[in-house]
């Protein structure tokens, strides 16, 4: 039987997977990605204390956090496309020719 800790510990690997992507990949494709896992990690934290706790506050809050990264995978790939298309390139060390 799984339990709310077992949620939690799924939780923090996912998010420290997460955050290890963003820190070694060059790819912002593969970055993005890897906020979208943490970013569901935490709504896994939050659906399992909401059920833990017996109250809906983590749900809702699951519900706002999922409405952001929607909008943020939206405007990232948005963005990714439209320097795609200038640069031929998603590297990272590419996107410094966007500074002033």
């Amino acid at each position: 039987m799984l339990t709310h800790h077992s949620y939690l510990i799924l939780s923090a690997i996912l998010f420290s997977l997460g955050a290890l992507g963003v820190l070694i990949r060059r790819n912002a494709i593969i970055i993005f990605m890897c906020i979208e896992m943490m970013l569901n990690s935490v709504n896994l934290a939050f659906v399992s204390l909401s059920k833990y706790l017996g109250n809906i506050d983590g749900q809702i809050f699951v519900f706002f956090i999922m409405t952001v990264a929607a909008a943020e995978a939206a405007v990232g790939l948005a963005l990714m496309i439209a320097f795609y298309n200038n640069r031929e390139s998603v590297e990272v060390e590419d996107l410094n020719v966007m500074k002033w």
